[in-house]
């Protein structure tokens, strides 16, 4: 039986449902439904009412005995449940009128990811769990809960091990080998800092604030150099209040070079937003590249998602203000703008996006409400001269910093934040569409210092 067959039964009536539910019973049961009036006799119609009750009423104690946190609830809803069959549709709907959650949303949400379930080719539980969990955290608006926070945690940990390899056990080895911060260890660190990337400017910058601290604390023991180190990054990373309203659609520029990987970073953007309950435009308007209007096509279809593009070589602000009319007509909620990274012509790149700014801002009033710069971790220095130059260009709102996971040099996060002052508003950890994650600077800097 095919993943939407399963689930069918969430869009028929009430009455139907019931039915099906008596003769799914009866079936199992072996009781003969009468073809004549379609029922079984009253005490066998009964004892199946009786089981839908006891199995819901089990289900409602075990969910309110629990711990309240998502992965509790899901060891609930999983509890008995191998595969994706009705029972865990069941089940999944259950927890949604369970948590007060509207009923259309639980349909919407048990339809998409069986079909996710289905061009994945996925069955066990054992297979989907993770994104599972992750899809309801976002769908449930529960992402920031402890549960969900320590899954984040535990990411960011693992994302970063290669560059937490080269520079906390070499900090180690530096506060081992010294009895005081003097000279030479500051000069010690400063390599480091230096080897992980963070950047001869921003290496300086760093030292000066941490001299400074260990100053006003009044020690020089190296006993107390974490801490002193930890709360300056918490520091870099704290980012002041922004006005997060818009007038509706909200409109994103996507901005970056070629090869840090933005295509798939606006389809991961897509792919949230679509979990959040949003109406999602993808705008193809990187027209130097036919790969990349193909790439963002495959990306929209798989996600469900809209799509506007031209031909290949069309002008890049006559995509953005057709997209936005179509944005506007047909009522999205949010359009990710792609735009060049580089172009085969003489025409200056900069120039080209200010001028997609301009025609966006007439289209409509206050876009594109954010600039986001997507960046090769991996890249390092090269990554800083890019928000440089980027950011001196056409402002940069936000970054989203990819390839996290594939760098010992991941201090250019250092970098770019004490640097240029830009929030670091996701990472990348992963090629998976939930390995994009919202970017925690105190947990960056814990699991950062994490012995």
């Amino acid at each position: 039986m095919g993943f939407f067959s399963k689930i069918k039964k969430f869009w028929q009536t009430p009455e139907e449902a019931a039915q099906q539910a008596v003769e799914e019973f009866a079936d199992d049961a072996g009781i003969v439904i009468d073809e004549a009036t379609g029922e079984a006799p009253p005490e066998e119609t009964a004892s199946a009412s009786a089981v839908t009750e006891d199995w819901q009423k089990d289900l409602t104690l075990s969910l309110r005995q629990a711990e309240p946190r998502l992965s509790e609830w899901l060891n609930v809803i999983l509890e008995g449940v191998a595969k994706a069959d009705d029972n865990l549709w069941e089940r999944l709907s259950f927890l949604f009128k369970a948590l007060g959650a509207p009923e259309q949303e639980g349909k919407d949400f048990i339809a998409h990811f069986a079909k996710w379930l289905g061009n994945m080719g996925y069955e066990s539980v054992n297979e989907f769990r993770s994104e599972l969990q992750y899809r309801l955290a976002l769908a449930l608006d529960l992402e920031d809960e402890e549960d969900e926070r320590d899954r984040l945690f535990l990411k960011l940990s693992e994302g970063i091990s290669k560059t937490k390899e080269q520079i906390t056990k070499r900090i180690d080895g530096l506060l081992s080998a010294h009895s005081s911060m003097d000279d030479e260890f500051w000069e010690e660190f400063e390599e480091i800092l230096i080897m992980a990337d963070v950047g001869m400017e921003a290496a300086g910058q760093l030292m000066d604030n941490l001299k400074a601290r260990a100053k006003a604390a009044g020690t020089d023991n190296p006993e107390d150099f974490k801490d002193i180190l930890r709360d300056e990054l918490e520091e870099i990373f704290k980012t002041g209040p922004r006005i997060e309203a818009v007038n509706p659609p909200e409109v994103v520029m996507m901005i970056g070079v070629n090869g840090v990987g933005k295509t798939t970073t606006i389809a991961k953007l897509a792919y949230r937003a679509q979990l959040q309950g949003r109406k999602v435009l993808i705008a193809a308007g990187d027209t130097f590249r036919a790969a990349a209007i193909d790439q963002l096509a495959v990306w929209a279809k798989r996600l469900g998602c809209g799509f506007f593009a031209k031909s290949e070589g069309a002008d890049p602000a006559a995509v953005a203000f057709e997209a936005m009319d179509k944005c506007l007509a047909e009522g999205y909620d949010l359009l990710l703008l792609d735009t060049a990274g580089r172009l085969h012509t003489k025409v200056n790149l900069m120039e080209e996006l200010k001028k997609i700014q301009r025609v966006v801002g007439k289209k409509h009033d206050g876009a594109p409400h954010r600039s986001v710069l997507v960046i090769d971790a991996t890249t390092g220095q090269n990554a800083l001269s890019q928000t440089k130059l980027f950011h001196e260009a056409v402002g940069v709102d936000e970054i989203v910093l990819t390839k996290l996971d594939g760098t010992a040099k991941g201090g250019v996060v250092v970098a770019v934040s004490l640097q240029y002052k830009v929030p670091i508003t996701y990472v990348g950890l992963g090629e998976k569409m939930e390995d994009l994650r919202p970017f925690n600077g105190k947990d960056f800097a814990k699991a950062l210092l994490a012995s």
